[in-house]
């Protein structure tokens, strides 16, 4: 049993010290916890199923590479266990959770989501409102993730540690994965060329053969874990 995952109760917020760990740590373990999104219209449950870490000031993939510190990048120093919303190419929103001790920009971007239930699903289609006839299409990315659950930078420094609020992660019925059929695999992260030699580093991971998976890599190679990690 991995030390981190071992103290992760299904449906209980995730513990405090999970939000101290790096991103990089803290990226596949997000995998399987459930991500909470309260609307009008009732809650909307779904799971973590791809990440993408972004970690430290050495990291030329990060907003926060070489310690830059902006009114957009700030949150990214503080303590972890809070929202990192962010708006790409002018129209799409990004949710990354910030972890880290603070002064240490760390954040890990939810790549992708799968609805716990049909009633969930049927909620983030009507607030998707397009098509989507695969299931990458209604939560396999991002911006389109982000669409479903009506997540919008109003939410942006939202602590998530908090269950009731507008959105928050708990832990997921797959927190006691390891031994399970689903394997965590980890691959380069997409998008970000302009990272020169930290764009090939293996920092996203998913879970290999599920359909919400924005994008498959044939070259993913299984993640190892982390033995090492201190208990927590």
């Amino acid at each position: 049993m991995d030390p981190i995952l071992k103290h992760i109760k299904p449906g209980a917020p995730l513990p405090p010290a999970f939000y101290r760990l790096t991103a990089l740590e803290a990226a596949p373990r997000l995998l399987g916890q459930t991500l909470v999104r309260r609307t009008e219209e009732g809650d909307i449950r779904c799971r973590i199923v791809e990440t993408e870490s972004y970690g430290g000031i050495e990291d030329k993939g990060s907003h926060a590479y070489g310690g830059r510190r902006t009114a957009r990048t700030d949150i990214m120093f503080g303590p972890g266990g809070t929202a990192y919303i962010y708006l790409i190419y002018g129209m799409y929103n990004c949710l990354n959770v910030v972890t880290g001790t603070e002064g240490d920009p760390q954040a890990v971007l939810i790549r992708a989501v799968e609805p716990l239930s049909s009633a969930d699903e049927a909620a983030m289609r009507r607030y998707r409102g397009t098509a989507a006839r695969k299931p990458a299409d209604l939560s396999g990315g991002p911006g389109k993730l982000c669409r479903a659950l009506d997540i919008t930078k109003a939410l942006n420094g939202l602590t998530l540690d908090q269950p009731g609020g507008p959105l928050w992660i708990e832990g997921g019925s797959m927190s006691e994965r390891f031994g399970a059929d689903e394997v965590i695999v980890q691959a380069p992260r997409i998008g970000i060329a302009y990272a020169e030699e930290y764009a090939a580093k293996p920092w996203r991971f998913y879970f290999r053969g599920n359909p919400y998976v924005s994008v498959i890599d044939k070259q993913a190679e299984v993640w190892p874990g982390d033995a090492g990690v201190a208990d927590i």
